[in-house]
């Protein structure tokens, strides 16, 4: 998440050598092994400039925390009863800012809407 972060405040992209100052305790071999592991598994985009790779986020930060959150999710819910992980969530949801219970039901009546209109 931190080479992340250093690449999403770089719109475009860096090399190894241009991150490396973002990690002064890492050596530069370390990080050009992450930067690579990073482009092998689909989170990175890279493209040779000279004698370098530039890397690029393949994902925005919202897209790589939805899609995290998703696959999360649907792992819970793949197993079978829904309860426990839905009453987590609005458990979790209301210690962390109780306003947004209001936003989750807006959401589950819009969603409720959508899905009868389909019908």
């Amino acid at each position: 998440m931190r080479v992340l972060d250093a690449l999403w405040r770089r719109p475009n992209g860096a090399s190894v050598r241009e991150l490396q100052g973002d990690f002064p305790s890492a050596a530069y071999t370390t990080l050009m092994t992450t930067m690579d592991r990073l482009h092998r598994k689909g989170v990175l985009d890279r493209e040779k400039t000279g004698r370098a790779f530039v890397y690029r986020p393949r994902y925005s930060r919202e897209e790589l925390e939805t899609g995290a959150a998703a696959r999360a999710v649907g792992t819970l819910l793949g197993h079978g009863n829904a309860q426990p992980i839905l009453s987590w969530l609005v458990d979790t949801v209301s210690e962390h800012d109780a306003g947004l219970l209001d936003e989750l039901e807006r959401l589950v009546q819009a969603k409720r809407r959508e899905k009868e209109h389909d019908r």
